[in-house]
């Protein structure tokens, strides 16, 4: 090799580590990464709540008098907060797992694609429970 070439100083590369606690607050993420994360937390939640979610389908279709008393308990303002947290949860598993199934066909892995389909997971989950939210409590 020439002289030339091995005196041209290398440029510092950078420093890539673990995310520490103390730095998630100075972390920008991006809307994929907010849906991803959304994604397992929901599915998490639907999963450990689905024991729970089929003793009330048992009860509310067992006996005439069962289903009362459920529509009962359903009737409270902090019961249908606790279940529209869960047709969110439903709602942006959804989404999202229709956003991965077409990313998973390589439809939309492009950075911006990929940005928008996230914004979009995002908007729909959200107007989709806010329609059963309006639903849920009686506005139409």
């Amino acid at each position: 090799m020439s002289e030339a070439v091995k005196e041209v100083p290398r440029k510092e590369r950078p420093q890539f580590s673990n995310i520490h606690v103390t730095d998630l607050m100075n972390y920008r993420m991006t809307p994929s990464a907010y849906v991803s994360i959304l994604h397992r937390v929901s599915g998490a939640v639907m999963f450990l709540l689905l024991p729970f979610v089929l003793y009330l389908l048992q009860l509310s279709i067992s006996s005439e008098m069962t289903f009362a008393r459920f529509a009962g308990i359903l009737e409270h303002p902090l019961a249908k907060l606790v279940l529209l947290g869960l047709i969110w949860g439903y709602m942006h598993h959804f989404c999202a797992g229709v956003r991965h199934l077409f990313m998973d066909f390589h439809v939309g892995i492009e950075k911006d694609s990929s940005r928008q389909s996230a914004v979009s997971v995002l908007a729909v989950s959200l107007v989709l429970t806010a329609i059963a939210g309006l639903k849920l409590f009686g506005v139409f």
